[in-house]
């Protein structure tokens, strides 16, 4: 059965999908002038191999993405979803030591979860945990803001996040939760083996129960006159330090 599409805007975002051989597209809609960049650009690449390719001047691209008044660059992809993955199988395929997955639980902004995804595939992270309902899995937003970062993570959608973390917890999986009550910082921690890093919506922080699941709760240290970061930034900073860490080590 035929997978339903959905589009891809911007011009990293779409590139990276071009070059995702998991990833199907269906379509491409481009400007004259933004194919010359990319053909100038990816001269040893056949971006648009196997691709339908139709050409739009930019008001008509406009009416394409719609109301969401996104950048798109000149160029436009109709794609199909990537596979879901099971992270059950990936856990028990890995023969990686260090493991680092993120989870995010009712964080459902598009802008923040795409650059969620950005920092995480910037810096080594193995995996986003979702969850199904809440992922706006066919959002332009998203996609754009990502940058075509989604293509270079692994995304695990899942039914429940709290019975997602105890089945990690019973493989081994250290939980830290970032909250705005956490006592600890994070930097003092060694960030050593098989870890899940737990934040929570942008406006109500974690669930009760989902701290009561964590192993640890920190906190990102900030100028006390500021009342706090936006999610996406402390996610930033939180995988930038743990893999500026492992980098060390290795």
């Amino acid at each position: 059965m035929k997978k339903t599409t959905f589009l891809i805007v911007g011009k990293h975002a779409v590139v990276e999908a071009l070059k995702n051989p998991k990833r199907k597209i269906e379509k491409v809609f481009v400007t004259e002038d933004a194919q010359k960049t990319l053909n100038r650009e990816n001269q040893s690449l056949n971006l648009f191999k196997g691709v339908s390719v139709f050409y739009k001047s930019r008001r008509e691209l406009d009416n394409i993405c719609g109301r969401d008044e996104i950048a798109h660059q000149g160029l436009v992809a109709e794609a199909e979803q990537l596979e879901d993955l099971s992270l059950k199988d990936f856990v028990k395929e890995t023969k990686q030591k260090n493991i680092n997955f993120l989870a995010l639980e009712e964080v459902t902004d598009p802008r923040n979860i795409g650059s969620i995804i950005r920092s995480a595939a910037s810096f080594n992270i193995d995996g986003i945990i979702v969850k199904d309902r809440s992922f706006p899995s066919k959002s332009k937003l998203l996609y754009r803001s990502a940058s075509g970062g989604a293509e270079h993570i692994n995304i695990f959608k899942e039914a429940n996040i709290n019975t997602s973390l105890k089945y990690l917890k019973s493989h081994n999986f250290w939980i830290s939760a970032f909250d705005a009550d956490g006592k600890k910082d994070f930097t003092e921690h060694k960030w050593e083996g098989r870890n899940v890093l737990l934040f929570g919506s942008e406006g109500f922080g974690l669930k009760h129960q989902t701290l009561k699941n964590s192993d640890f709760q920190f906190k990102v240290d900030i100028n006390k006159n500021v009342e706090s970061l936006n999610i996406s930034n402390t996610v930033a900073i939180v995988c930038h330090h743990i893999n500026h860490i492992l980098k060390k080590k290795n």
